[in-house]
């Protein structure tokens, strides 16, 4: 149930990414920065979900070497992490036309979310959503070289993935690396973790591609730009949880030195 649910929010993460180049393509910025602010905030409050669910496993973990059956069944919450970044890509294309759709759709609610979700999910609504399913083709990566790509952006959201993906789990099995005293402390502590995260994404990221989006808009930039920004964002986020799998110890011991600390 825990790793569905993971596959589930990473992928919408992942395509969350889409709504920008959705909303150049119908010239609504705007509003596809709305729509994507809405995704991401799904996103991140599955955090909030995902830590009583998967601290439960400790409860029900065997008494016999119990502390390795913990880290292995959090490597795997996070190679299900990774899936979850391959079928948000897989399915990129796809909705870069749904997301285009529901930028217009929410556009012409005038901004209703509830009132597009009622309108679209009936059967005409499905059947038009089935018609934008389009397959990953080759030539989306045309024109994208070596210089489009934001090298310091792509880094940086590496680390920042990465940081979201082990947060919550390196604390919870930093909880069972301290005496019972400090444990509370140490599962508080995915919150300061998961808000370093953020305030990175907040300061590096975001600002950057929202002038992206509008310059891009304007025609001051090519939209090639927009594609390989999208292209580092999504292929970043897949390396990041891979890099997770690194850090996810060393940063369990981090956290339950610092509850000792603190």
């Amino acid at each position: 149930m825990i790793s569905l649910f993971l596959v589930i929010v990473t992928m919408i993460d992942t395509l969350a990414y889409s709504t920008r180049i959705s909303g150049v393509r119908v010239k609504l910025i705007a509003t596809a920065i709305s729509l994507f602010s809405t995704l991401v905030i799904v996103s991140r409050f599955s955090t909030m979900i995902q830590q009583p669910l998967t601290a439960k496993l400790i409860v029900e973990a065997p008494k016999m070497d119990k502390l390795n059956y913990i880290e292995d069944q959090y490597r795997i919450l996070i190679a299900v992490t990774s899936l979850g970044v391959l079928l948000g890509i897989f399915l990129f294309p796809a909705f870069i036309n749904i997301f285009s759709r529901a930028i217009i759709g929410l556009s012409n609610e005038k901004g209703s979310l509830f009132t597009l979700f009622k309108k679209q999910f009936n059967l005409k609504g499905i059947k038009n959503i089935l018609r934008c399913f389009r397959l990953p083709k080759w030539n989306y990566l045309h024109d994208i070289t070596f210089k489009t790509i934001p090298k310091r952006l792509f880094m940086i959201n590496i680390l920042i993935t990465a940081v979201f993906t082990t947060g919550v789990l390196s604390s919870i099995y930093a909880s069972m690396l301290v005496p019972s005293d400090y444990a509370q402390t140490a599962l508080m502590s995915s919150g300061i973790i998961n808000g370093i995260a953020t305030l990175l994404l907040t300061l590096f990221i975001d600002p950057k591609v929202s002038v992206l989006a509008d310059r891009v808009m304007k025609k001051q930039v090519d939209y090639v730009y927009l594609k390989s920004y999208s292209l580092t964002m999504i292929s970043s986020k897949f390396l990041g949880t891979l890099l997770a799998q690194l850090l996810f110890v060393p940063a369990a011991y981090y956290v339950a030195w610092f509850a000792k600390w603190i």
